[in-house]
């Protein structure tokens, strides 16, 4: 709704504008005061508010060319300039010229929203190379512009909003189906129990059974408190921290301690170098436990053969700290590096039924939390020999020797 009233208060101040600007050029005219053709013209103070207005916004006349566009237009949809250009070709896409045509055959306002795919996104609007895009096209006849009447066509990239609806649908489907695996799996294993008595009586395969199923609740409980934890992140971002000074040693240490029973499981070896031992982070203690818990965990988890060696590390640079987490494990595939941050998105997708899977937050959680403090992390991977998450941290992210 308040998006909606935007669109209608922005189109309104567009028409003002513009009839604001065709008063000033009718007195002009009955006056003798507009200049030749080829000659300077001066701005009206409507052009200069039209070439304010953040929206693209063209004037069409009835053959369907451009005689005016402010420089919103301009930047979106050039070059070359849109003005003298057929509207169509100006646009580059004739679904977004379809309400102008709409208006000049009835002579009625049109709108519509209209979704293009990525490859139909104009050069310079908010949406190229980030999938679809979405586009609010309003035309409108002109008064008094003459016979044929002109037209006013106003674009609104509300792509950036798509792309946040789509963001929550496709969250809420995974989360959905991340949830539904592990319920279906207990209720199974409970209905069996319920229906088959005699299972009790067998007190191995009972195990068994509660066995699975207290994994799997387990899991249902992590992913709740992963989607609460990247919740929590993205409402309050920086705000939502409560920075203080402390060892960055002691909080890798205790990272190593808490995974203890997974490493030693895996034969896994963990080793820690770091410039300083004595550096200080500034940030919040609990999420950088979460960033340190999750980029760890993640390479014993993608690694579970025995024998992985790991290395935590971090140097000091000019602007602040860097904090890598290395692993000689199996690496992750080019193709799959530039969505591992993707909320639920797993490189290895291939599971046995009763595996125990990860939440598929916990990286996104890390390059969040991460941002949330002032810094950037990457991923760089050889498959087979080296994969490195690389955390830059700036100046007021580091405590103790590095800050002052």
């Amino acid at each position: 709704m308040a998006e909606t009233i935007a669109i209608l208060l922005g189109i309104s101040t567009v028409v003002l504008a513009f009839a604001l600007w065709r008063s000033r050029k009718v007195r002009q005219t009955a006056s003798g005061t507009i200049p030749r053709a080829g000659g300077s013209v001066n701005r009206t103070d409507a052009s200069i508010l039209l070439d304010a207005f953040p929206d693209p916004f063209f004037v069409v006349d009835a053959s369907g060319i451009v005689v005016q566009a402010n420089e919103a237009a301009t930047r979106v949809f050039g070059p070359p300039p849109p003005v003298g250009r057929p509207v169509v070709e100006a646009l580059g896409d004739s679904r977004l010229a379809d309400p102008y045509l709409s208006c000049r055959d009835s002579g009625f306002p049109a709108s519509d929203q209209i979704v293009l795919p990525p490859e139909a996104a104009p050069d310079r609007s908010t949406a190229p190379g980030t999938g679809e895009s979405l586009w609010l096209a309003d035309a409108a006849v002109i008064p008094e512009s003459g016979e044929p009447p002109r037209i006013r066509l106003l674009l609104r990239d509300l792509s950036a909003g798509h792309r946040l609806d789509q963001i929550r649908k496709d969250f809420v489907a995974n989360a959905s189906h991340e949830l539904r695996t592990p319920i279906t799996l207990v209720d199974g294993y409970l209905e069996t129990l319920v229906d088959a008595p005699d299972i009790m009586d067998d007190r191995e395969t009972a195990l068994r059974y509660l066995g699975i199923m207290r994994k799997h609740t387990g899991r249902i409980a992590r992913i709740i408190e992963d989607m609460l934890l990247i919740s929590r992140i993205e409402a309050g971002s920086a705000s939502a921290l409560k920075p203080e000074d402390f060892s960055l040693a002691e909080c890798v240490q205790d990272i190593i301690e808490r995974l203890e029973p997974l490493i030693r499981e895996q034969q896994a070896e963990v080793k820690v170098e770091l410039h300083d031992p004595d550096v200080l982070l500034h940030g919040d203690r609990f999420y950088w436990a979460q960033i340190l818990f999750n980029l760890i965990e993640n390479a014993l988890k993608q690694n579970p053969q025995p024998g992985l060696k790991m290395k935590v590390r971090s140097e000091a640079a000019e602007e602040g700290l860097r904090i890598e987490v290395v692993d000689r494990g199996i690496g992750i595939p080019s193709a799959d590096l530039p969505f591992i941050f993707k909320r639920f998105y797993r490189v290895e997708k291939h599971h046995s039924q009763n595996q125990v899977k990860g939440t598929g937050l916990g990286l996104s959680i890390v390059k969040r939390a991460v941002e949330a403090h002032g810094g950037t992390i990457i991923c760089e991977s050889s498959p087979g020999i080296r994969t490195v998450f690389r955390i830059d941290l700036p100046v007021s992210a580091v405590g103790g020797t590095l800050a002052g």
